[in-house]
C-alpha cells in the first residue's frame, strides 16, 4: 500500500477516532427493519444545512451501514446505488461511466467476494446475482430511478436471514425506495455536461389525500455520448409508488419500467505475447467506411492488432417491468404479518458486430455454410452481428410474521420464487448496403447456435429470535433453509462442431437443499452512545441456472460433464465471523464538536469454490472426451478490518475517512488437465488488499463544497498472482448551493449542483478482468475528467 497516502488520510481522523472507532449513532432510532424516513423537499433543498454523516449505522448484530439519499446524490445526481457505495469501507467498485450504469464492465468486490457472490434486494424484492448476462434479476438502477432511492444498506459480512437471495455468500446490498411526500409537489431536475450529457428527471407527489393515501409518479430520460467512441448511453424510466396507511396496516404498491441501450466498451488484452496493447479499443461505429477498410478482402483483421482488434460496435439492450404489492398487517399491538407479491419481466439482448475472421469464427460458420463464401453469406461487409438474447419471467411471494412475547422478538418467514429464463445465441448478417447500429434490434438470424430454457423454483425459510437479555444486551439466533429445484433444457442444440468438442449441450434437473444455515449474534449498548456487536453466520450460494455460458452446470459442453457435476459437486458455502463497535459522541475539543464511526474485524471460511477447468485423465474417461468440467477446487480464508468515521468541526466542516484491509487467500492448489495450478497461498485476484476513502465537506456562506477521494490498492490479475494491476487514487468535487434569485411564488427550492469526476484527469487501469490462466488478463481504462451541472427546483 502507499503508506504515506494512508497515513495522511487516516491521521486526519485524529487519535480520538482510533479510540472511538467508527460509524454513526447508536443513539439513532432503530433502523434494522426499515429505511430512513423521507424528508420534505424544503429540508432536502438546504444546500448549507448541517453536514450529514456519510454513513449511518443500523442497530443490527452485524456490520451494517446505511447511505442516505442526499449523500448519494451529492456524489453525482442520478448515480447507481451500487456506485454510491464505493465511499464505504471494504467496497471496491469500478465501471466505465461516471454514473455506474454500464453493466458489461462493472466490477464489484466486498471483503474478497465478487459481485456475483453477494445478495441484492429492492424494497425486499430479490434482484438476483447481478451477472451481466443476467438470468434471475435486474440491476438496482433498472429497478428504481436513482433520484427515488431513499437509502441503501450495506451488510458487508452477512445479510439478514430474511434476505431473498440465493447468492449472498459475502453480504447483502439492500436498496429502499423513498416514500411519497406528505405535501403536493412537483420536482424537476436537469443535468447537462461532458460528452453531450442530458439527464431530465420529473416527479409529481400527490401529497396526502383521502384516508391515509399518498403517491408519486416520476419519469427520467438519460443520455450521454461515450467518451472514447461515437456511441451514446441512454434510456427511459418510469416509477410509481402508492401507500395507504390504515388501522389494519400499511399497503404499498410499486411499479417500475426501464428501457435502456448502452454501447459497451471492449477491454484491452494484456499478456507478454500481445505486442499491441492500446489504452482503449474504441468501436468504429458510425464510420462504416472506416470499418470496411479496416478488414482484408476475406474479413481478416490487421495482424499487428493481435487480440486487440476492433469491432464495429457492441451494446446491451434491456427492457424491464417490475411491480410489487405489499401489505404489512397489524395483527395486534406487538404482532405484524407482512406479505409481498412481485412480478418481473425482462427482455434483453447483448450485441457484438465484429469481424468474421477472428476467434475461430470461420470454423463455426463453416459448420452451417460448408464450402460457401462466408463474406457473401454475412452481407459482404466482412462483419457479422452476434446476439445473446435473454428473457426472464419471474414471480414470487415473501411472507414474514413478527411478534414480541416478553423479552423475545420472534420472526419467521418464507420466500418462494418461480423463474423461467432463456438465453439464445444467434448470428445475423451485417449488410454492406444497409448496416445496422447499436440502437437496432437485429432480425432474421442466419444461425441460431443454441437456445436454453431453464425453469427454476426457489424456496427459502427462516426463523429467528432476538432476546433482550437485559435493557442494554440483546442476543439473536436463528437459521434459514435454502432449496432450489432447477430444470434446464436446450430446445435448440448446436450442430456438431458449432461448439468445440461438443455434440450436445446438457439437459436435466438439479435439486439442491440446505436445511440448516445457522446464525447467532449479539448487541451490547455499552452506553447510550457506544455499542458493541458480534455475528456468526453460514451462507450458501445456489448453483447458477444459466444455459450456454458462465460457471453453470447447464453451460458445460457435454451431458457426461453435467451428470458428473450433478453427482459430485457441492454448492459454495461461507461462514462469516465478525465483531465491532459503533460510537457517536458530541465533543468539545477545540474545533472538534462531534465524532462518530465504526470499526469491525472479520474472518471468513469460504468452502467448495467452483471453477471451470480441464479434466484429468480419469475424469476424461468418465465423461468421454477432453471437455471442460465445473468442479469444486478448494477453499479460501479471509481476514480483514474496516475502520470508518466522521469528525465534525462545528456545522461548517466535516471529514469522513474509511480505511480497510482485506487478505483473502486460496488454501489449495488444483489440477487442470495434466497441470497442477499453484494457487495455494495466493491472494484472490481482482480484490485489493488496501483501500482508503475520504469525503471532506465544507459550508461557506450558502455554498457547500465536497471533495471525495478514492484510493484502491494494487490488485492481482491472475489466480497465480504472477501479474498485477497498479493502484490508483481518484478524486471528485461537488459544489452546490441555492439560487435565491429564482425562488418565490410558484417556484421553490431552486438550487444547483456542479460535479467534476476524476478531478486530476488520472489515467490508468480502472478494473481488471481476471485471467483464467497464468500470463494473461484484460483491463478497462479510467474514464477522463468530466463535468456536470444540475439545476433543481420544486413547484
Amino acid at each position: 500500500m502507499n503508506k504515506k497516502l494512508s497515513a495522511v488520510c487516516f491521521a486526519a481522523l485524529s487519535l480520538p477516532m482510533l479510540a472511538m472507532a467508527a460509524n454513526v449513532a447508536a443513539a439513532v432510532a432503530d433502523m434494522a427493519d426499515a429505511p430512513a424516513v423521507e424528508t420534505a423537499p424544503e429540508i432536502e433543498a438546504a444546500a448549507a444545512a448541517p453536514i450529514a454523516t456519510v454513513e449511518v449505522a443500523t442497530r443490527k448484530t452485524r456490520s451494517s451501514v446505511e447511505l442516505g439519499k442526499l449523500e448519494m446524490q451529492k456524489i453525482l445526481p442520478g448515480i447507481n446505488p451500487l456506485k454510491a457505495l464505493q465511499t464505504l469501507p471494504g467496497v471496491s467498485f469500478q465501471t466505465a461511466d461516471p454514473w455506474g450504469n454500464n453493466e458489461q464492465n462493472l466490477s464489484l468486490f466486498i471483503h474478497g467476494f465478487s459481485g456475483q457472490q453477494l445478495g441484492y434486494t429492492m424494497d425486499g424484492v430479490p434482484l438476483g446475482d447481478q451477472q451481466y448476462g443476467n438470468y434471475n434479476g435486474l440491476s438496482p438502477q433498472r429497478a428504481i430511478t436513482s433520484e427515488n432511492v431513499g437509502s441503501v444498506i450495506l451488510s458487508s459480512g452477512a445479510g439478514d436471514l430474511s434476505t431473498a437471495s440465493t447468492s449472498n455468500l459475502g453480504g447483502t446490498i439492500e436498496t429502499f425506495s423513498s416514500n411519497p411526500l406528505p405535501n403536493r409537489n412537483v420536482a424537476v431536475q436537469q443535468t447537462v455536461g461532458s460528452y453531450k450529457t442530458s439527464r431530465t428527471f420529473v416527479r409529481f407527489d400527490t401529497g396526502n389525500f383521502g384516508d391515509g393515501n399518498s403517491a408519486y409518479i416520476s419519469g427520467v430520460h438519460h443520455e450521454q455520448k461515450a467518451w472514447d467512441f461515437a456511441g451514446r448511453q441512454g434510456g427511459d424510466q418510469i416509477n410509481a409508488k402508492f401507500i395507504n396507511n390504515s388501522s389494519l396496516g400499511k399497503l404499498t404498491l410499486y411499479v417500475a419500467y426501464s428501457d435502456k441501450i448502452e454501447p459497451n466498451e471492449d477491454s484491452t488484452v494484456r499478456s507478454a505475447s500481445e505486442k499491441y496493447q492500446p489504452y482503449t479499443r474504441p468501436f468504429m461505429y458510425p464510420n462504416f467506411q472506416q470499418a470496411l477498410s479496416y478488414l482484408s478482402a476475406t474479413g481478416g483483421t490487421p495482424a499487428a492488432d493481435g487480440n486487440n482488434y476492433r469491432n464495429y460496435y457492441s451494446d446491451a439492450q434491456r427492457t424491464d417491468y417490475l411491480t410489487y404489492a405489499k401489505f404489512d398487517m397489524n395483527l395486534g399491538e406487538n404482532t405484524t404479518w407482512s406479505n409481498q407479491i412481485y412480478y418481473h419481466n425482462d427482455d434483453g439482448v447483448g450485441v457484438v458486430a465484429g469481424p468474421i475472421g477472428v476467434a475461430g469464427l470461420p470454423a463455426l460458420f463453416a459448420v452451417y455454410f460448408p464450402g460457401q463464401n462466408l463474406k457473401q453469406v454475412f452481407g459482404n461487409s466482412g462483419f457479422a452481428t452476434r446476439t445473446t438474447e435473454y428473457a426472464i419471467n419471474r414471480n414470487g411471494w415473501l411472507s414474514t410474521l413478527t411478534t414480541e412475547i416478553g423479552d423475545h422478538k420472534l420472526q419467521g418467514g418464507l420466500w418462494l420464487e418461480h423463474n423461467r429464463s432463456s438465453a439464445y445465441r444467434r448470428w445475423y448478417a451485417l449488410d454492406v448496403n444497409n448496416p445496422s447500429s447499436p440502437y437496432d434490434r437485429p432480425g432474421n438470424p442466419l444461425i441460431t447456435q443454441y437456445g436454453s430454457e431453464i425453469d427454476n423454483k426457489v424456496a427459502q425459510l427462516h426463523l429467528q429470535d432476538e432476546w433482550r437479555v437485559r435493557p442494554d444486551l440483546a442476543l439473536q439466533a436463528g437459521f434459514k433453509s435454502s432449496l432450489q429445484f432447477a430444470d434446464g433444457q436446450f430446445p435448440v442444440q448446436p450442430k456438431n462442431g458449432a461448439i468445440a468438442n461438443s455434440t450436445a449441450l446438457p439437459v436435466g434437473e438439479i435439486i439442491t437443499k440446505k436445511w440448516f444455515l445457522p446464525q447467532i449474534g449479539g448487541r451490547w449498548d455499552i452506553t447510550a452512545q457506544d455499542q458493541a456487536f458480534f455475528n456468526v453466520q453460514k451462507n450458501m450460494r445456489q448453483f447458477v441456472t444459466y444455459g450456454g455460458g458462465g460457471a453453470s452446470p447447464w453451460s458445460l459442453s457435454s451431458q457426461g460433464a453435467f451428470d458428473l457435476f450433478k453427482s459430485t459437486a457441492k454448492p459454495e458455502t461461507s461462514i462469516t465471523y465478525e465483531a465491532g463497535v459503533r460510537t457517536s459522541h458530541k465533543l468539545d475539543l477545540g474545533g472538534v464538536t462531534a465524532i462518530d464511526g465504526q470499526i469491525n474485524v472479520y474472518h471468513v471460511d469460504f468452502k467448495d469454490r467452483l471453477l471451470q477447468i480441464s479434466p484429468t485423465s480419469v475424469i476424461s474417461s468418465i465423461i468421454g472426451g477432453n471437455l471442460a468440467v465445473l468442479t469444486n477446487v478448494g477453499s479460501v480464508k479471509t481476514d480483514g478490518v474496516d475502520l470508518s468515521g466522521t469528525v465534525h468541526f462545528g456545522r461548517n466542516f466535516s471529514l469522513y475517512n474509511a480505511l480497510s484491509y482485506n487478505q483473502s487467500k486460496y488454501d489449495n492448489n488444483y489440477v487442470s488437465g495434466k497441470d497442477t495450478v499453484l494457487t495455494s497461498g495466493k491472494k484472490v485476484p481482482g480484490s485489493p488488499e488496501w483501500m482508503d476513502k475520504f469525503v471532506a465537506t465544507a459550508n461557506v456562506a450558502d455554498t457547500e463544497f465536497q471533495l471525495i477521494g478514492d484510493y484502491v490498492g494494487k490488485r492481482y490479475a491472475t489466480y497465480t498472482n504472477d501479474l498485477e494491476v497498479s493502484s490508483y487514487f481518484l478524486t471528485s468535487l461537488s459544489v452546490s448551493g441555492k439560487l435565491p434569485f429564482l425562488n418565490g411564488g410558484w417556484l421553490k427550492n431552486a438550487r444547483y449542483r456542479l460535479n467534476i469526476t476524476n478531478l486530476t484527469d488520472r489515467k490508468g487501469d480502472l478494473n481488471v478482468v481476471v485471467g483464467a490462466a497464468s500470463g494473461t488478463y484484460n483491463t478497462f481504462p479510467i474514464a477522463p475528467r468530466q463535468g456536470f451541472l444540475t439545476l433543481m427546483a420544486d413547484f
